[in-house]
């Protein structure tokens, strides 16, 4: 995938005539994005079977090919809950099942990546005409792209299944319904936007959630499928007709946003054809919680009964977001004690092996070699706050460790240059934890034990991955390793930790010379997620 932004999906909901157009819109939009050659979406049936939804290869199946439960890539994917990728020979492959109804022509790779909602199952089946072994990035971006679908689909089907002859007052009625009981809040803010502009008829609904700690009104979710409008930056309190709405209380009704002086996006707004505007308050309790702004394409005004049933919904919607937040706040909460008692557990380990050992000098050596390991596991705490909740890079890890040992490890009169190869191989929270330690034990060995007697040279860290196996080095051009040297062995608690947490990775340790650098060695299975 070329692109690195998101592949942007809901507002394709707004527009589509029917699920059928919807799901061949969503193939379309994943195709382009992904640049790939073809797009399946298969859906779960009740029974367990699956049935084509859509595909950009074979659009006259859809609706006709059915699969049994489990069957071919997309069954696998959807009952393992991983992608499944097959880059080379499809054809060839046991697991993938070719229908004779379908003209795969040169098709050669195929990946599988499961769509999971909260009353939806199924797969994105993404075909090349060529090999392909997507990064991780690509494959987490794709997987992204999948849940979204996911969502789109379910706001979808929840908004519309009452059928286009119900009234307006039902179908809010409905809506509110369902956005009290999402737990999603992506899925809550796109359900509101799309059935509130298709249900009033408005050019552009949008909803901005204020962030508390700037003061700012940000944009998070909209409609209008023009990308201008959905990069519309945060806005400040004081500067808007919606910071008003929040500081009133109140809807603020605007005859026309291209005249109004204190409207912000004026181009924008004559680009879009935006004329009147509505802002009605998102409050829990009398505070603020954001505001959705809904704009018409024409001059006219918004009667009694239309504001008050936007305010009825703008009011069940406030509702809904505060409790998927607490919902993701009690999730977060629970998982940050699991993982701080964990990582506990482990320092307390490391330190029992340390308490064993008798070759300390003194006391603050002992002491040193303790915070090491510690900020070894602070170093994937500090970048899974900046980055995913779940994933770190292995690139990451190794920068942030490198940086640290650079400064506490290196003597003045050494001079010791760090090369770091290899792409951001995405790890889960435990796995991460695991090889950091495995990175700062295999890194300061190489300082202290390669550069013992000699004062310059190199240090390399080297990634790759296959498949689901990652390999990784540290090599250094310093000292080699004494005669018969065995690391099961004739290691010291560095390597006794290395070994140790290897092996709880189901993986391999080697170290040996080669061609005149030590190179220390590990190899093991990525998990897929915790």
């Amino acid at each position: 995938m070329a692109r690195a932004a998101p592949i942007q999906l809901f507002p394709l909901a707004a527009v589509a005539h029917s699920e059928d157009d919807l799901l061949h819109r969503i193939a379309q939009a994943i195709e382009e994005a992904a640049e790939v050659d073809g797009v399946a979406i298969v859906l779960r049936e009740s029974d367990g079977s699956s049935i084509l939804g859509a595909s950009t290869l074979s659009p006259e199946q859809v609706g006709r090919l059915r699969f049994g439960p489990g069957v071919g890539i997309s069954g696998l994917a959807m009952e393992t809950g991983t992608p499944v990728l097959i880059p080379r020979r499809l054809i060839d492959d046991a697991s993938f099942v070719r229908s004779p109804a379908v003209d795969y022509g040169e098709m050669e790779a195929a990946l599988a990546v499961p769509m999971a909602g909260e009353h939806l199952r199924g797969a994105l089946v993404l075909l090349k005409s060529k090999r392909w072994q997507p990064s991780p990035a690509v494959q987490g971006r794709l997987k992204e792209a999948a849940n979204e679908a996911a969502l789109t689909i379910a706001a979808f089907r929840n908004a519309f299944r009452h059928g286009a002859d119900s009234d307006r007052l039902t179908k809010l009625s409905e809506v509110t319904r369902i956005i009290k009981t999402s737990p999603y809040l992506e899925e809550i803010l796109q359900l509101l936007v799309n059935v509130t502009a298709q249900q009033f008829g408005y050019r552009v609904c949008t909803v901005r959630l204020l962030d508390e700690t700037r003061n700012e009104l940000v944009l998070r979710a909209t409609q209008a499928s023009d990308r201008a409008y959905q990069r519309k930056r945060a806005i400040k309190l004081g500067e808007s007709i919606a910071g008003r709405a929040i500081a009133e209380n109140r809807a603020i009704f605007v005859r026309d946003v291209q005249k109004e002086e204190s409207y912000i996006g004026h181009d924008l707004a004559a680009d879009q054809g935006l004329c009147s505007m509505i802002c009605i308050p998102l409050t829990i309790q009398n505070r603020p919680v954001g505001v959705m702004s809904c704009y018409t394409d024409e001059i006219r005004d918004f009667p009694p009964d239309e504001v008050k049933v936007l305010e009825t919904l703008a009011n069940q919607a406030a509702m809904s977001i505060e409790h998927a937040k607490l919902q993701v706040r009690s999730t977060l909460m629970q998982e940050m004690h699991h993982r701080v008692k964990n990582n506990l557990q482990q320092v307390a380990s490391l330190l029992r092996l340390q308490v064993r050992q008798q070759h300390y000098k003194s006391l603050e050596e002992a002491i040193n070699d303790s915070l090491s390991r510690i900020l070894a596991i602070s170093a994937v705490h500090d970048l899974l706050s900046r980055e995913d909740l779940d994933f770190v890079g292995l690139r990451s890890i190794a920068e942030s460790l490198v940086h640290h040992l650079q400064q506490a490890l290196i003597p003045p009169e050494k001079s010791i240059e760090f090369d770091i190869r290899g792409e951001d191989i995405r790890l889960s929270m435990n796995q991460a934890t695991q090889v950091a330690l495995i990175l700062n034990e295999l890194i300061q060995n190489a300082v202290e034990h390669g550069f013992k007697t000699a004062d310059e040279g190199e240090v390399h860290v080297n990634f790759e991955t296959k498949n689901t196996e990652v390999a990784l080095w540290v090599s250094n051009s310093g000292n080699t390793l004494p005669p018969g040297f065995d690391a099961s062995t004739d290691g010291h608690l560095g390597l006794q930790i290395v070994q140790s947490l290897v092996r709880g990775l189901g993986g391999q340790l080697r170290v040996e010379d080669r061609l005149g650098w030590t190179v220390a060695e590990v190899v093991f299975t990525r998990s897929g997620g915790e």
